[in-house]
């Protein structure tokens, strides 16, 4: 459980931090599992559906940027996102009517994990209400050096900021960003982050020799329904369920404005999309 400091640090900033949430024997397990996923896919020859490779790579290459879904397609990490002790923290947080929402591992390899801009989650997918939360999981030591997630403290309280131009969706923060505000959350392997869905979030490239794994879980509050805008939120609650409690009766509003994240076409994933925009925008 989280104690009433972290909920209020929540509450306040957006986010929250446990340590040693994870056993070092369950970092390892994971670790195993996702060495067995990769093993054997190449730039040239993957699995589409379930991995994205590193684009600056040879044909042969074998470094993957991130796994889709390993909460629907794996045991061990369903296991994991049903586990009770888990779901009470989220409890804390959203409520006890809970629904779990997508998952990803962010691989960072060494030398040449992709940036990942500043951004918050909510403009990939929106929702009648803000109760939407991400909980990494640091699987490897994070720290600046390899990428470690980096927040902005406090700017999830207000309007969801702009990650348009030309009214088409950058999958990015288009709006100047005060990045004097920003922290990085340093964090042992097993540590796992509490985030709000609109808290502003970035990572830089991993310049170490040290790989930064973050495992991803999405949850939101049962009455958050999604905002429909055609195949892409039919995509995006593909692996919704409902995890703890009961289905909501009605949908919440919390917000008199919700934007619609329009793309010119279908992307992969942020990395791909984020890409897109830099040609696009020149920057």
């Amino acid at each position: 459980m989280l104690t009433d400091e972290q909920v209020s640090q929540y509450r306040r900033d957006g986010y929250t931090v446990a340590e040693s949430f994870l056993k070092a024997s369950e970092v390892s397990d994971l670790i195993e599992e996702i060495e067995s996923v990769c093993t054997g896919n190449t730039l040239a020859r993957h699995n589409t559906a379930r991995l994205e490779m590193e684009p600056n790579q040879p044909p042969e290459g074998t470094l993957v940027r991130r796994i889709y879904e390993p909460c629907t397609h794996y045991p061990l990490f369903r296991n994991l996102s049903e586990a009770s002790l888990l779901l009470d923290c989220v409890q804390q947080l959203l409520g006890p009517h809970l629904v779990f929402h997508y998952s990803k591992i962010n691989m960072k390899p060494p030398a040449i994990g992709s940036v990942v801009e500043w951004h918050q989650d909510l403009a990939y997918y929106p929702l009648t209400n803000t109760d939407s939360l991400a909980a990494l999981f640091y699987l490897d030591d994070a720290d600046t050096g390899n990428g470690c997630l980096q927040v902005i403290p406090g700017r999830h309280s207000v309007r969801l900021m702009n990650h348009s131009s030309d009214g088409l969706f950058q999958g990015r923060v288009t709006e100047p960003v005060d990045e004097s505000k920003a922290i990085a959350l340093e964090g042992k392997a097993g540590t796992v982050i509490f985030m709000n869905g609109m808290t502003p979030h970035a990572s830089v490239t991993n310049h170490s020799q040290r790989p930064r794994r973050t495992l991803i879980l999405s949850y939101r509050a049962a009455d958050a329904f999604p905002v429909y805008f055609g195949e892409t939120t039919v995509r995006a609650e593909t692996y919704v369920r409902q995890v703890r409690g009961e289905p909501a009766p009605a949908a919440r509003f919390s917000m008199t404005e919700i934007p619609i994240p329009r793309q010119l076409k279908q992307t992969a994933s942020l990395y791909e999309l984020q890409d897109l925009s830099r040609k696009h925008l020149g920057r």
